[in-house]
Protein backbone atom coordinates (compact mmCIF):
# COMPACT_ATOMS: atom_id res chain seq x y z
CA UNK A 1 0.00 0.00 0.00
CA UNK A 2 1.62 3.50 -0.78
CA UNK A 3 2.19 5.27 1.99
CA UNK A 4 1.20 9.48 1.34
CA UNK A 5 1.99 12.59 3.38
CA UNK A 6 0.00 15.50 3.07
CA UNK A 7 1.19 18.61 1.64
CA UNK A 8 1.72 22.09 2.73
CA UNK A 9 -1.68 24.21 0.60
CA UNK A 10 1.36 25.34 -2.01
CA UNK A 11 2.80 25.13 -5.33
CA UNK A 12 4.53 21.92 -4.95
CA UNK A 13 7.73 22.12 -6.55
CA UNK A 14 8.92 18.41 -5.92
CA UNK A 15 6.51 15.47 -6.25
CA UNK A 16 7.06 11.67 -5.69
CA UNK A 17 4.21 8.99 -7.17
CA UNK A 18 4.17 5.77 -5.43
CA UNK A 19 8.42 6.09 -5.41
CA UNK A 20 9.64 2.50 -3.93
CA UNK A 21 13.92 1.61 -4.26
CA UNK A 22 14.83 -2.08 -3.10
CA UNK A 23 18.72 -3.06 -2.90
CA UNK A 24 19.73 -6.47 -3.27
CA UNK A 25 22.05 -7.53 -0.78
CA UNK A 26 25.42 -9.58 -1.08
CA UNK A 27 23.65 -12.46 -0.04
CA UNK A 28 20.99 -12.49 -2.45
CA UNK A 29 18.71 -11.34 0.05
CA UNK A 30 16.29 -7.88 -0.70
CA UNK A 31 16.29 -4.37 1.71
CA UNK A 32 12.94 -2.53 0.78
CA UNK A 33 15.07 0.91 1.49
CA UNK A 34 11.72 3.33 0.27
CA UNK A 35 8.32 1.61 0.24
CA UNK A 36 5.77 3.05 -2.39
CA UNK A 37 5.88 6.36 -0.83
CA UNK A 38 3.68 9.64 -2.54
CA UNK A 39 4.95 13.16 -1.65
CA UNK A 40 4.86 16.48 -2.04
CA UNK A 41 6.76 19.97 -0.72
CA UNK A 42 5.50 23.56 -1.60
CA UNK A 43 7.86 25.47 -3.61
CA UNK A 44 10.05 27.85 -1.01
CA UNK A 45 9.76 25.20 1.87
CA UNK A 46 12.35 23.59 4.03
CA UNK A 47 11.55 20.13 4.54
CA UNK A 48 13.36 18.28 7.15
CA UNK A 49 13.03 14.26 6.78
CA UNK A 50 13.95 12.57 10.04
CA UNK A 51 14.40 9.02 11.42
CA UNK A 52 16.66 7.07 12.49
CA UNK A 53 20.00 5.17 10.93
CA UNK A 54 18.69 2.80 7.94
CA UNK A 55 15.10 4.45 7.87
CA UNK A 56 15.34 5.24 4.75
CA UNK A 57 16.13 8.92 4.64
CA UNK A 58 18.98 9.10 2.50
CA UNK A 59 17.85 6.87 -0.33
CA UNK A 60 14.60 9.00 -0.47
CA UNK A 61 16.43 12.01 -0.80
CA UNK A 62 18.59 10.45 -3.24
CA UNK A 63 15.44 9.29 -5.42
CA UNK A 64 14.82 13.06 -5.69
CA UNK A 65 17.24 14.04 -8.79
CA UNK A 66 17.72 10.30 -9.83
CA UNK A 67 21.03 9.92 -7.87
CA UNK A 68 19.33 6.50 -6.96
CA UNK A 69 16.76 5.65 -9.49
CA UNK A 70 13.40 4.21 -8.36
CA UNK A 71 12.29 0.42 -9.07
CA UNK A 72 8.68 2.13 -9.85
CA UNK A 73 7.08 5.51 -9.43
CA UNK A 74 7.40 8.57 -10.51
CA UNK A 75 9.99 11.95 -9.64
CA UNK A 76 8.78 15.48 -10.97
CA UNK A 77 10.87 18.55 -9.97
CA UNK A 78 9.43 21.81 -11.26
CA UNK A 79 7.60 20.57 -13.84
CA UNK A 80 9.76 17.87 -15.37
CA UNK A 81 9.45 14.03 -14.63
CA UNK A 82 12.44 12.91 -14.49
CA UNK A 83 12.12 9.51 -14.16
CA UNK A 84 11.05 9.54 -18.02
CA UNK A 85 14.20 11.59 -19.51
CA UNK A 86 17.56 10.63 -21.51
CA UNK A 87 20.86 11.19 -19.97
CA UNK A 88 21.51 14.71 -21.39
CA UNK A 89 18.17 15.55 -20.59
CA UNK A 90 18.37 14.21 -16.93
CA UNK A 91 22.14 15.98 -16.65
CA UNK A 92 20.12 19.95 -17.52
CA UNK A 93 17.45 18.97 -15.72
CA UNK A 94 19.68 18.11 -12.35
CA UNK A 95 21.60 22.22 -12.77
CA UNK A 96 18.36 22.63 -11.08
CA UNK A 97 18.72 20.51 -8.22
CA UNK A 98 21.68 21.40 -5.99
CA UNK A 99 23.06 18.52 -3.80
CA UNK A 100 25.32 19.06 -0.31
CA UNK A 101 26.62 16.35 0.77
CA UNK A 102 27.84 14.95 4.37
CA UNK A 103 31.59 14.88 3.11
CA UNK A 104 31.80 18.04 1.36
CA UNK A 105 32.93 16.19 -1.74
CA UNK A 106 35.18 18.97 -2.94
CA UNK A 107 37.99 18.71 -5.51
CA UNK A 108 41.18 18.54 -3.05
CA UNK A 109 43.49 20.06 -5.67
CA UNK A 110 41.13 22.96 -6.72
CA UNK A 111 40.88 26.52 -4.93
CA UNK A 112 37.67 27.57 -3.44
CA UNK A 113 37.37 29.46 -6.40
CA UNK A 114 37.63 26.54 -8.89
CA UNK A 115 35.47 24.40 -6.72
CA UNK A 116 32.52 26.43 -6.97
CA UNK A 117 33.22 27.28 -10.60
CA UNK A 118 33.10 23.61 -11.46
CA UNK A 119 29.71 22.98 -12.39
CA UNK A 120 29.52 25.89 -14.30
CA UNK A 121 32.68 25.16 -16.13
CA UNK A 122 31.81 21.60 -17.22
CA UNK A 123 28.41 22.67 -19.51
CA UNK A 124 30.27 25.57 -21.19
CA UNK A 125 27.50 27.70 -21.56
CA UNK A 126 29.12 30.29 -19.37
CA UNK A 127 31.54 33.02 -20.05
CA UNK A 128 34.72 33.50 -18.01
CA UNK A 129 33.17 36.90 -16.90
CA UNK A 130 29.82 35.21 -16.27
CA UNK A 131 31.54 32.75 -14.21
CA UNK A 132 33.97 35.09 -12.50
CA UNK A 133 30.95 36.58 -11.27
CA UNK A 134 29.11 34.04 -10.10
CA UNK A 135 31.49 32.28 -8.27
CA UNK A 136 32.22 35.77 -6.28
CA UNK A 137 28.58 36.08 -5.38
CA UNK A 138 28.00 32.71 -4.21
CA UNK A 139 31.15 33.14 -1.95
CA UNK A 140 30.11 36.22 -0.73
CA UNK A 141 26.68 34.82 -0.17
CA UNK A 142 28.05 32.46 2.09
CA UNK A 143 30.76 34.38 3.76
CA UNK A 144 33.92 33.15 2.09
CA UNK A 145 35.12 36.26 -0.16
CA UNK A 146 38.66 35.69 1.47
CA UNK A 147 39.24 31.96 0.58
CA UNK A 148 38.81 32.65 -3.36
CA UNK A 149 42.58 31.32 -3.65
CA UNK A 150 42.51 28.48 -0.64
CA UNK A 151 42.18 24.83 -1.07
CA UNK A 152 40.45 22.83 1.11
CA UNK A 153 42.71 21.05 3.21
CA UNK A 154 43.56 24.76 4.80
CA UNK A 155 39.67 25.39 5.66
CA UNK A 156 37.89 24.07 8.94
CA UNK A 157 34.84 21.94 8.52
CA UNK A 158 32.46 24.74 8.50
CA UNK A 159 34.09 26.68 5.60
CA UNK A 160 33.95 23.36 3.45
CA UNK A 161 30.28 22.88 3.91
CA UNK A 162 30.10 26.30 3.37
CA UNK A 163 32.18 26.27 -0.15
CA UNK A 164 29.93 23.14 -0.90
CA UNK A 165 26.80 25.16 -0.39
CA UNK A 166 28.50 28.37 -2.93
CA UNK A 167 29.18 25.08 -5.32
CA UNK A 168 25.43 24.11 -5.36
CA UNK A 169 23.91 26.97 -5.53
CA UNK A 170 26.73 28.43 -8.46
CA UNK A 171 24.03 26.68 -11.28
CA UNK A 172 21.10 29.22 -10.24
CA UNK A 173 18.46 25.96 -8.41
CA UNK A 174 15.69 26.16 -7.11
CA UNK A 175 16.13 23.42 -5.30
CA UNK A 176 18.58 22.35 -2.49
CA UNK A 177 19.01 18.76 -1.30
CA UNK A 178 21.08 18.54 1.89
CA UNK A 179 21.94 15.02 3.23
CA UNK A 180 23.53 15.10 7.09
CA UNK A 181 24.94 18.51 6.20
CA UNK A 182 26.16 19.19 9.90
CA UNK A 183 27.09 15.80 11.29
CA UNK A 184 30.41 16.18 10.96
CA UNK A 185 30.05 19.64 12.19
CA UNK A 186 30.25 21.32 16.33
CA UNK A 187 27.11 22.72 17.61
CA UNK A 188 28.51 26.26 17.20
CA UNK A 189 28.93 25.92 14.18
CA UNK A 190 25.85 24.12 13.14
CA UNK A 191 23.64 27.18 13.99
CA UNK A 192 25.92 28.98 11.53
CA UNK A 193 25.71 26.78 8.90
CA UNK A 194 21.92 26.85 9.48
CA UNK A 195 21.73 30.23 9.54
CA UNK A 196 23.38 30.33 6.19
CA UNK A 197 20.82 27.87 4.51
CA UNK A 198 17.70 29.69 6.08
CA UNK A 199 18.93 33.17 4.66
CA UNK A 200 19.17 31.43 1.45
CA UNK A 201 15.80 30.15 1.65
CA UNK A 202 14.58 33.58 2.43
CA UNK A 203 16.74 35.75 -0.09
CA UNK A 204 16.75 33.43 -2.98
CA UNK A 205 13.71 31.45 -2.46
CA UNK A 206 15.27 28.27 -2.71
CA UNK A 207 13.28 25.47 -1.65
CA UNK A 208 15.55 22.81 0.60
CA UNK A 209 15.09 19.12 1.43
CA UNK A 210 17.55 18.54 4.58
CA UNK A 211 17.91 14.69 5.63
CA UNK A 212 19.19 14.98 8.93
CA UNK A 213 19.18 12.32 12.59
CA UNK A 214 19.33 16.06 14.54
CA UNK A 215 15.92 17.05 15.76
CA UNK A 216 17.38 20.48 17.12
CA UNK A 217 18.48 20.73 13.18
CA UNK A 218 14.93 20.43 12.26
CA UNK A 219 13.82 22.62 15.06
CA UNK A 220 16.21 25.10 13.99
CA UNK A 221 15.71 25.32 10.12
CA UNK A 222 12.79 23.66 8.96
CA UNK A 223 9.29 24.82 8.04
CA UNK A 224 7.70 20.90 7.76
CA UNK A 225 8.80 17.84 8.77
CA UNK A 226 8.39 13.95 7.38
CA UNK A 227 9.15 11.26 9.91
CA UNK A 228 10.54 7.58 8.10
CA UNK A 229 10.69 4.45 9.99
CA UNK A 230 11.98 1.35 7.60
CA UNK A 231 11.13 3.12 4.14
CA UNK A 232 7.91 4.06 5.14
CA UNK A 233 6.25 7.69 6.36
CA UNK A 234 4.79 7.60 9.81
CA UNK A 235 3.43 11.16 9.90
CA UNK A 236 4.34 14.68 8.45
CA UNK A 237 3.51 17.70 10.13
CA UNK A 238 4.29 21.67 10.24
CA UNK A 239 7.30 22.35 12.24
CA UNK A 240 5.39 25.22 14.86
CA UNK A 241 2.32 23.27 15.14
CA UNK A 242 2.74 21.63 18.21
CA UNK A 243 -0.63 21.68 18.95
CA UNK A 244 -1.51 18.45 16.49
CA UNK A 245 -0.95 14.97 17.96
CA UNK A 246 2.29 13.41 17.07
CA UNK A 247 1.97 9.72 16.48
CA UNK A 248 6.05 8.70 16.33
CA UNK A 249 8.18 9.08 19.08
CA UNK A 250 10.42 11.76 17.46
CA UNK A 251 7.53 13.80 16.69
CA UNK A 252 6.53 14.24 19.95
CA UNK A 253 10.63 14.70 21.01
CA UNK A 254 10.63 17.36 18.52
CA UNK A 255 7.42 19.18 18.91
CA UNK A 256 9.19 19.44 23.22
CA UNK A 257 11.81 21.27 21.32
CA UNK A 258 9.57 23.43 19.75
CA UNK A 259 8.07 24.15 23.14
CA UNK A 260 10.81 24.89 24.62
CA UNK A 261 12.76 27.11 22.25
CA UNK A 262 9.09 29.58 22.40
CA UNK A 263 9.39 28.93 26.53
CA UNK A 264 13.12 30.74 26.01
CA UNK A 265 11.89 32.92 23.61
CA UNK A 266 9.50 34.56 25.69
CA UNK A 267 11.79 34.73 29.40
CA UNK A 268 14.20 36.64 26.70
CA UNK A 269 11.51 38.91 25.65
CA UNK A 270 10.20 38.99 29.48
CA UNK A 271 13.95 39.50 30.76
CA UNK A 272 14.36 42.65 27.96
CA UNK A 273 11.07 44.76 28.71
CA UNK A 274 11.95 44.54 32.72
CA UNK A 275 15.17 45.76 32.24
CA UNK A 276 14.03 49.15 30.52
CA UNK A 277 14.08 51.77 32.68
CA UNK A 278 10.93 54.27 33.03
CA UNK A 279 11.30 57.67 34.35
CA UNK A 280 8.56 59.57 35.90
CA UNK A 281 7.54 62.75 33.54
CA UNK A 282 8.62 66.29 35.00
CA UNK A 283 5.88 67.93 37.04
CA UNK A 284 5.05 71.05 35.78
CA UNK A 285 4.99 72.89 39.79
Amino acid sequence: MTQTASSPPSTPIIQLDSVRKTFILPDGGRFDAVQPISLEIARGDVFGLVGKSGAGKSTLLRLINLLERPDAGRVTVAGRELTVLGRRALREARQNIGMIFQQFNLLQNATVYENVAFPLRIHGRHSRAEIDARVRECLELVGLSDKLQSYPARLSGGQKQRVAIARALAPHPEVLLCDEPTSALDSETTRSLLQTLRDINEKLGVTIVIVTHELPVVDQLCDHAAVLEQGRFIEQFAIEDISAERTSVLGRELADLVRERRRRAELAAGSESSSVISFPKASNA
